[in-house]
């Protein structure tokens, strides 16, 4: 087949940071299928961007593997694959039920695994390509009022690491596998949680905006990076708290107060993203 263009696919990028990351894509020169699980959004951002969409559940590897080969039935090529899309439910893990805990863990952590086997599969005999994969601080460190939350993202982590170890043993040398790890983003997954005190750690350091995100992700476009903390400093400042792991808890009640100051100011101001 001869090469039409670039070709990109952006997971949950129906609203929030996934379609502001479909748009960097689209304004760098690739055709970019934006996927959700709401066909809806997924066309207002494919509209906007003047890329094309396609419904995808995440956790269906079928329908993953369809928008591999859409992409490269549209542009010839599949060159980023981002895995963006995840839910958040917050609460000790024994307050949520089973549909919670495997809503996360097959959104967050399946479904990456999903995207990247169907783009690995798509990139590695046909030029190769660039992997990136949405994780969260929460994949660095223990959350409390999100630990399955931030045990799928842990998951997302160790498979990326891994899976960029086998290509690296496979001599596969064309595919790279980059993490984004941002702190609390100030997005309507985020804002739907201000009134929630178990989300209290993820407004405990900087409230990012979306346009911080897409900038970290750009940066890896341009030289692939296997972890990258937003900012990169959180990233320091959490590694040594989990090395740390009973110092982290004597710190928790000042992190959680300070993120429920942050919420109520929030509320108060009526801020929206």
């Amino acid at each position: 087949m001869a090469r039409m263009s670039k070709g990109a696919v952006v997971t949950g990028s129906g609203q929030g940071l996934g379609k502001q990351i479909a748009r960097l894509l689209s304004d760098r020169g690739f055709t970019v299928l934006a996927t959700d699980v709401d066909l809806a959004k997924a066309q207002e951002t494919a509209e906007e961007i003047g890329g094309f969409a396609l419904a995808v559940d995440v956790r269906d590897h079928a329908q993953v593997q369809a928008a591999a080969a859409a992409i490269v039935e549209r542009a010839g090529s599949l060159d980023v694959w981002v895995n963006n899309a995840g839910v958040l439910v917050t609460g000790p893990a024994w307050e949520q039920d089973e549909a919670q805990r495997r809503l996360m863990i097959e959104v967050n952590s399946i479904g990456v695994m999903n995207g990247t086997v169907a783009a690995i599969n798509t990139m590695k005999d046909a030029g190769g390509g660039h992997i990136v994969n949405i994780a969260s601080l929460a994949g660095l460190v223990a959350v409390p009022g999100e630990a399955v939350y931030a045990g799928s993202k842990h998951a997302v982590l160790g498979f990326s690491l891994s899976t960029a170890a086998d290509l690296h043993l496979a001599k596969i040398r064309n595919i790279d596998i980059s993490c984004i790890c941002p702190d609390g983003i100030w997005t309507p997954m985020l804002h739907d949680k201000l009134e929630d005190p178990a989300a209290a750690l993820s407004f405990s350091g900087k409230l990012l905006t979306a346009a911080e995100v897409v900038k970290a992700v750009g940066q890896v476009l341009d030289k692939p990076r296997q972890v990258t903390a937003v900012p990169r400093w959180r990233g320091v400042q959490v590694r040594a708290l989990d090395a740390l792991p009973d110092l982290a808890l004597k710190a928790l009640p000042l992190a959680v107060g300070m993120g429920r100051r942050t919420q109520k100011k929030l509320v108060r101001k009526g801020l929206q993203p």
